[in-house]
């Protein structure tokens, strides 16, 4: 998707305008019935009209909602309720225009209008023309937008669709060692962040027993990649680190899945370290002026006759021994050996994201994400804030130390399950023990894969935890 910052007329554009409801409806062209339709919509205090003008369509959108965060979050699924139209009227090109005087508004439509003309649709062999959307240009007519909004709307977009892609993709093509050359590729080619990938004997000689053990079961190397962004005129001395769980896919391992249809979304279990991949494609693209550093241990977990079993007991790379109770509990595991390793970076906060438990998911549905640390409040604060920017809110659970008693072992440093109760929070605190530094764990198993559109988040992979993590760190204070 490409947006540009238009000035010339638009009265020749299939046209998205926003306003209040004292909208000036013949400056829009608008005159006898179709003018006498708007107008009736307007005074049955409808928000969203669609007027077909027969040469070109007209929708607007009034927005009189109060200023906070919901505001522009209605806006986006307004903008989002227009790909419809665009893509069975094959427009390639769609013009926004406020009338508010407030370019936020113009912004939110056009996020929310992009991110719904989404399909992934690289396997179709038939009927494209009913299934792909067409299309491809946003121009935006608002004086006050400037070239950082521009550059900045491009890279949340484009960084999202990148992640939802990785997300939609089959094992059959995305295995781990593809998962890092595509991380690598769009390093190199677009978003200016580095790219340094750790192969088998790299991880065994550095002692990641959590990545080598989940891999123990595949027939496919498994890979470590550092992604990292350092601009000249970063505001933080310590990087902020990222880490995200690259289950590319999970059948349990010999804890097999059990229940029709457990595995069929687990393609999806490397949406956290999509997540990691999108927010430094977009941090980097946008160039913000902040230190990150993006770590995304990635493999496959299945039943092999050489898989890793129940009993088992795994030294960690922080030399720390786990006694493995459930081969499905792996994306802790793995999640485990690149939290400790992030201390070779001296960094002044770690945050992983992860498809980690359905506790999460059962305790919150697809509304938003669990998070749960022991950072200072000031991280927790602009993370909630953050959330509701992007409308990747927060569910916040508590942290108590009490948790980590479920997993004490009996012959080990502990085990990688808790009990029945408190399962999301459980995991949290297991990976906890691996890091010394401020930690903040996000589990985004909700959202992160849903089975039906939600406005503009579209079916299957949603690509969560790439707006989030970059309003995070764009708004971060040393």
């Amino acid at each position: 998707m490409n947006f540009f910052r238009k000035t010339d007329s638009v009265s020749d554009k299939n046209l998205i305008v926003v306003d209040s409801k004292n909208i000036d409806l013949e400056k829009l062209g608008l005159e006898g019935n179709s003018l006498a339709f708007v107008q009736k919509k307007i005074d049955a205090d409808e928000t969203q009209i669609l007027v077909n003008l027969y040469d070109r369509f007209l929708f607007i959108i009034i927005d009189e909602a109060k200023d906070d965060y919901k505001r522009n979050e209605t806006l986006r699924k307004a903008g989002a309720s227009f790909a419809s139209t665009a893509k069975s009227e094959k427009m390639e090109t769609v013009a926004i225009q406020g009338l508010n005087g407030r370019k936020e508004s113009i912004l939110a439509v056009a996020e929310g209008l992009a991110l719904a003309s989404y399909k992934f649709d690289k396997y179709f062999t038939k009927d494209l023309d009913k299934i792909q959307f067409t299309l491809k240009n946003i121009e935006l007519f608002d004086k006050d937008i400037n070239d950082t909004d521009l550059n900045e709307l491009n890279a949340i977009v484009d960084a999202t669709i990148l992640a939802r892609n990785l997300v939609n993709e089959p094992l059959s093509y995305l295995n781990a060692v593809q998962f890092a050359m595509d991380i690598k590729k769009y390093g190199d080619n677009e978003a200016g962040y580095k790219t340094k990938i750790l192969n088998k004997a790299k991880i065994e000689e550095l002692g990641m027993g959590g990545l080598l053990a989940v891999n123990k079961g595949s027939i496919d190397p498994p890979t470590f990649s550092i992604l990292s962004y350092s601009p000249e005129n970063a505001k933080n001395e310590k990087p902020i680190v990222l880490v995200g769980k690259g289950i590319v896919y999970d059948t349990g391992g010999l804890s097999l899945k059990p229940t029709a249809g457990s595995m069929d979304e687990m393609k999806s279990d490397m949406g956290g370290g999509a997540a990691v991949f999108g927010a430094m494609y977009a941090i980097s693209r946008a160039k913000l002026p902040i230190k990150v550093i993006g770590l995304i241990p990635a493999t496959d977990n299945r039943p092999d006759g050489n898989a890793y079993t129940p009993g088992d007991v795994v030294k960690m790379h922080n030399g720390m021994t786990v006694e493995v109770l459930n081969t499905d509990a792996e994306g802790r595991m793995i999640l485990a050996d690149a939290i400790s390793y992030a201390k070779e970076f001296d960094p002044e906060i770690i945050i992983d994201l992860a498809t980690l438990t359905g506790a999460a998911h059962a305790a919150i549905g697809t509304q938003g994400v669990v998070a749960m640390g022991n950072a200072d409040r000031k991280y927790m604060d602009a993370l909630h804030k953050a959330g509701n920017n992007t409308y990747e809110r927060i569910a916040e659970f508590p942290f108590w130390d009490e948790y980590f008693e479920q997993m004490k072992s009996d012959i080990a440093d502990m085990k990688n399950i808790g009990g029945k109760l408190a399962g999301a929070i459980t995991a949290g605190k297991f990976l906890e023990k691996f890091t010394e530094y401020p930690f903040i764990h996000i589990d985004i198993a909700g959202p992160a894969f849903i089975p039906a559109d939600d406005a503009y988040r579209t079916k299957g992979g949603t690509g969560v935890g790439v707006r989030l993590m970059y309003d995070f760190v764009k708004n971060y204070k040393a």
